[in-house]
């Protein structure tokens, strides 16, 4: 499937930035949204220099009401074929803390889970209308391990994981496809805040391509890069006590 009229969470930096560049070209309009209005800018100015149009808005996903007028407003307007759904938010434990605050809290599960749900929710209806359209929800391999450094990251991709197999399979009647993409360590402002190291890492622009390429294909489960497609198939070899012991040392 060609898509024409896409949309992008999240695309001010990372991987959001990385597909908007890759989507870029003559006769493709970009929904390009994020948090930084100036970062977006320069992403949009980039996409318009390869001949795509573009829409802009600088806003925050978990401000609810603005995220859903905004998605009712951008299919009416260039109805979509594509929605990407990558504004995350990550972040891990520092050693001496035990928990992270409640604001915190319910800012990353907002981030992470509750937005691309409502996000996806919304464009699921017009695109069943047309009996057509892709949504695209960005997790992470993180879904697969419960992270003590990171219970509440590890916690809402596990969740989205779980909502994208249900919305896939509850949307394939109607012609919509849905996909889930699991990435590992991307070269991202994201990763780079970490102070951990970073295995098997790749670009952004790399990450953008290959999702791309297996999005062109009709992959319903994208785990980026290789070598985490090969930890996570040995993984569910392993006794989940042992996965727990592993885990526990971190």
């Amino acid at each position: 499937m060609t898509f024409a009229s896409i949309l992008i969470t999240g695309a001010s930096s990372g991987i959001g930035a990385a597909l908007a560049r890759h989507y870029a070209a003559p006769g493709k309009i970009l929904n390009l949204w994020g948090r930084d209005g100036d970062r977006l800018a320069a992403v949009a100015e980039e996409c318009r220099a390869r001949g795509a149009t573009v829409v802009t808005r600088a806003f925050d996903v978990t401000e609810y009401s603005k995220f859903v007028i905004a998605l009712e407003e951008a299919d009416a307007a260039h109805p979509l074929d594509l929605a990407i759904f990558n504004a995350g938010l990550g972040g891990s434990l520092p050693k001496d803390r035990v928990g992270q605050d409640a604001r915190h809290a319910e800012l990353m599960a907002g981030v992470n889970f509750t937005a691309p749900c409502i996000g996806a929710n919304v464009v699921a209806g017009p695109m069943a209308a047309r009996k057509k359209g892709h949504i695209v929800l960005v997790g992470s391999v993180a879904a697969a391990f419960p992270l003590p450094m990171a219970p509440l990251y590890s916690g809402s991709k596990a969740g989205l994981e779980m909502f994208a197999q249900a919305l896939s399979l509850r949307l394939r009647r109607h012609g919509v496809a849905v996909t889930l993409v699991a990435p590992g360590f991307i070269d991202t402002p994201m990763s780079q805040s970490l102070n951990e190291p970073r295995p098997f890492l790749i670009s952004a622009d790399q990450a953008a391509a290959i999702i791309a390429r297996r999005l062109a294909k009709g992959r319903r489960h994208i785990v980026l890069p290789w070598q985490f497609s090969m930890i996570l198939g040995l993984s569910k070899l392993v006794p989940r006590a042992v996965v727990r012991a592993i885990l526990s040392v971190f």
